[in-house]
């Protein structure tokens, strides 16, 4: 099974322990992805350009690019 995903500059696109992958801000110049599940959402306005920030349940903070979403 193929997971679809939805674009992560969108607030309303994330909820609390969705799958995403984030960039962290270390880790902007090269695009290294991290994977994990939202523990809380960051950004309180609708949209972010660059993607709604997020603290993920490991503890890594950073902008989501993907949301995994079940077929």
């Amino acid at each position: 099974m193929e997971k679809k995903t939805l674009t992560g500059t969108i607030r309303k696109n994330i909820e609390i322990d969705s799958e995403v992958t984030i960039v962290q801000k270390h880790h902007q110049r090269s695009g290294e992805l991290t994977e994990g599940f939202v523990k809380r959402i960051l950004t309180s306005s609708p949209t972010h350009p660059h993607g709604i920030k997020v603290l993920l349940d490991t503890g890594e903070v950073g902008r989501v690019k993907d949301v995994f979403v079940e077929d």
